[in-house]
């Protein structure tokens, strides 16, 4: 595209690549082999390069999905050609099969935790994010009062082993980011002021603001605080300096970003008042993708096609555009000075 939009503020822009799927794109098979094009190419370099085409703005991050089965060799293909691209690489690292605040999956959790933080460090990557203080879509029961404060104190237990276990301490990681979930899919960390109860402990536990939170407009607009509850939380976690990175990302559809009701928009600003703001990822999901059947059940709005003849690749381009926009006008309206 050659009309491209210059970004203003010193914030870091970029996409979780979603939007291709999961399973077919970014999901490691039964050997640990990514996907790959019809020319043998590694499909995320592919369609990356196919969206920083496509992007009116110019891409500096990229946050991978990162599973601990998948093989090293392509790992390092992946990441190389990714920083080939200009892109410096966060990981999100994905925990399946255990839940962290079950002292009985403790070993199965740090197992796959300190994998993946080891290749963090082998690649150099200066930012990991993870939703490792719960089990995704598990039957479990909500936690509350003397069990939610086991769970956090669980999961610190979990967290500081890894840190030791994986060599954090010293290491390229400046810092760790924890994503909760909405409600469904999360079962008890499914709002801002529930996550951050972990931030807090952990950091508490370590000495240091090392851990911080990771702010997705979707899930807050989906976990049952307003707006304004939102807001005040996120000047509460960025004025303790335990705020992190920022999803872009539309609630209930995780489509197009002009279904988000008024959300990204609302705490897209609250976060750059904070002066804290330093990373954003717009995040676009796939309404077929096979990986979220069971969100799709959760929520049948999830599975409504929102890309209006779009390709979903041109939906994220249109998403970096209107974020790229929205930084650019709060940098003009004096939010992002800092």
């Amino acid at each position: 595209m050659s009309a491209k939009i210059a970004l203003k503020p010193k914030i870091q822009l970029g996409v979780v690549p979603t939007h291709f799927k999961f399973v077919g794109g970014i999901v490691p098979d039964e050997n640990g082999k990514f996907p790959r094009d019809a020319d043998g190419a590694l499909l995320i370099l592919s369609e990356m390069k196919k969206l920083g085409d496509a992007s009116p703005v110019a891409m500096d991050i990229v946050q991978i999905p990162f599973f601990a089965s998948a093989d090293a060799d392509e790992v390092t293909e992946m990441i190389d050609g990714l920083k080939a691209l200009g892109l410096e690489v966060h990981f999100i690292i994905m925990v399946g099969g255990a839940n962290p605040m079950n002292p009985a999956d403790e070993d199965a959790v740090v197992a796959q935790l300190v994998s993946s933080l080891k290749a963090a460090i082998k690649h150099g990557i200066r930012h990991v994010s993870s939703t490792s203080i719960e089990e995704w879509m598990s039957a479990d029961t909500a936690r509350t009062g003397d069990a939610f404060t086991a769970a956090v104190e669980q999961n610190v237990k979990v967290h500081m082993r890894v840190y030791q276990e994986a060599g954090v301490e010293g290491s390229c990681i400046e810092n760790w980011h924890i994503e909760f979930l909405r409600p469904g899919e999360f079962k008890t960390f499914t709002n801002v002021d529930r996550g951050w109860s972990f931030v807090k402990a952990a950091n508490l536990a370590l000495g240091k603001k090392f851990f911080k939170l990771l702010v997705d407009a979707a899930h807050c607009g989906d976990s049952g605080l307003s707006i304004a509850e939102n807001e005040k939380l996120i000047a509460e976690i960025a004025a303790a300096g335990e705020f992190g990175i920022f999803h872009a990302s539309a609630k209930t559809t995780r489509g197009c970003l002009s279904t988000d009701d008024g959300w990204i928009g609302a705490l897209l600003t609250a976060a750059a008042k904070s002066g804290e703001l330093k990373h954003v990822f717009v995040e676009v999901f796939d309404h077929e993708d096979p990986a979220l059947e069971l969100v799709r059940k959760l929520d049948p709005g999830h599975g409504v096609d929102t890309r209006d003849g779009r390709s979903y690749m041109q939906v994220t381009a249109d998403g970096l555009g209107d974020v790229a926009h929205r930084l650019n006008n709060l940098k003009v309206r004096g939010f992002l000075n800092a």
